[in-house]
């Protein structure tokens, strides 16, 4: 098949490589001259595990050029991937999508042959019946659902794992203009999956729909998991995993993302949580459940800082490991451990921050009182008070020298409880979030307040 990707960014990269290991010709498209220049060399224009390693396997089959009007009329199917940015209402702008919309049309004028436009960016519900698709229509002078098909169906992958995600999907979101366009799809997806998800073609409204709702459920699931890490916290031998672990057996709840810990951030999942709150004020529907998980997650950073207050933190540091929003990924936006060294610089608390692969972007968003390191190491050395903010492989084992030779006992706040980190015990204060440790912990401080005001 002769596939276009429009929008060679962080999803569109590996979308691009995938379809053409697959074997597709393929015809990315990008603004950005630089990235095209990258791609046409098969090098990867952005950080995403594997993303290199893909390129490499794609064999002749991928290309990439600025002339959007040329990849389409190369092309049976072309992708649609470029950015819906929330907007100040936390609505999803159509802007990008619809002028793309409009060049693929002028790009389809005249054309006899059919052609397939799949939108895969989030987008507001009703969004590509309203927007795209007139301006699609208009552009070409082409009917959507007979002589031109659309599609909108966007991708359930996350940073981080984009190649694994793209190529082993629980789901596959088909929203169709006719049945025609949702079995091409359908088979086209069929050559790039090495599993065998779940089909679910329906209305594109209903796929709209569904896009937003999936990401506001796991949010929802992930902010009453961390509510009951709270819960756990003040009870002596309170276990968050222990009973996660036991609600996750019910498969009416299942244990995917059901895991206590910290706030959820990233570019998806709160502001498509905000989303479905903003639709559901649009239509007059009291939509309390995404506002209630927001208003969870956002206090899961008052969580930590209480436990750090509780701390004698005079002249003392606070390291933090993990300043990106999840593992293997440089993306920071709403990342836990970026809100909580802003927070601690905020209060004239000495801050040093490491992470692999989120340094160089921390550093143009972080105070200058922030300290960045690229060495585990030396965060461990220097850091009197440890908050282990990311599940990282790198961060489950920690080196023992830093606490053996510290001169008075490190604390560790162990926030997704790695396990190994117990190891330390022996040398550190562990203390692991979401269990009755923290209530311990809490009350030998304020003993200890009190014995020295006595």
């Amino acid at each position: 098949m002769d596939v276009a990707v429009i929008g060679l960014g962080k999803l569109g990269s590996p979308m691009a490589a995938i379809f053409a290991a697959m074997g597709h010709n393929t015809i990315g498209v990008d603004r950005i001259p630089a990235t095209v220049e990258k791609i046409n060399r098969l090098e990867a224009p952005v950080f995403e595990p594997g993303l290199q390693e893909m390129l490499g396997r794609t064999n002749g089959r991928l290309r990439a050029t600025t002339n959007l009007a040329e990849a389409i009329q190369n092309s049976r199917i072309s992708f649609v991937i470029v950015p819906t940015p929330s907007d100040e209402n936390d609505a999803f702008s159509m802007d990008f999508a619809e002028a793309a919309a409009r060049e693929i049309g002028m790009a389809l004028r005249g054309r006899i042959s059919p052609h397939l436009v799949v939108l895969t960016s989030t987008v507001m519900p009703g969004d590509t019946d309203k927007i795209f698709i007139p301006a699609l229509e208009e552009a070409s002078g082409r009917k959507v659902g007979t002589d031109i098909g659309v599609s909108y169906s966007p991708e359930f992958i996350a940073l981080g794992s984009c190649i694994r995600d793209f190529l082993h999907p629980d789901l596959v979101l088909i929203g169709e203009s006719d049945p025609a366009s949702g079995r091409l799809l359908e088979d086209f997806y069929a050559t790039i999956h090495q599993s065998r998800p779940g089909i679910s073609r329906m209305a594109i409204v209903n796929a709209e729909i569904t896009k937003i709702s999936l990401n506001s459920f796991v949010t929802m699931k992930i902010s009453f998991a961390n509510m009951i890490a709270s819960v756990c916290e003040k009870f002596r031998g309170g276990d968050v995993d222990a009973v996660t672990r036991a609600l996750g057996h019910d498969s009416r709840i299942g244990g995917k993302y059901f895991r206590g810990s910290v706030a959820f951030g990233g570019p998806c999942f709160p502001r498509d949580n905000r989303a479905l709150n903003r639709l559901g004020r649009d239509l007059g529907i009291d939509l309390a459940l995404p506002g209630a998980t927001d208003r969870v997650n956002d206090s899961q950073l008052d969580r930590v800082l209480d436990i750090i207050n509780h701390l004698d933190t005079r002249g003392k540091t606070v390291g933090i490991l993990g300043l990106s929003y999840k593992p293997q990924t440089n993306v920071i936006e709403k990342s836990f451990g970026i809100g909580l060294a802003e927070a601690l610089a905020e209060r004239g608390i000495p801050v040093l921050a490491h992470d692999s692969h989120a340094l160089e972007q921390a550093a143009k968003y972080l105070p200058v009182e922030v300290e960045l390191t690229d060495s585990i190491m030396e965060c461990c050395s220097r850091a009197d008070i440890l908050v282990v903010a990311l599940p990282c492989a790198e961060y489950s084992s920690l080196p023992r020298e830093p606490f053996v030779l510290a001169s008075n006992s490190k604390v560790v706040l162990d926030c997704w409880r790695l396990g190994k980190l117990q190891e330390l015990s022996d040398v550190a204060r562990v203390i692991p979030l979401g269990t009755g440790e923290v209530s311990t912990l809490l009350e030998q401080t304020v003993r200890s307040v009190l014995r020295k005001a006595a």
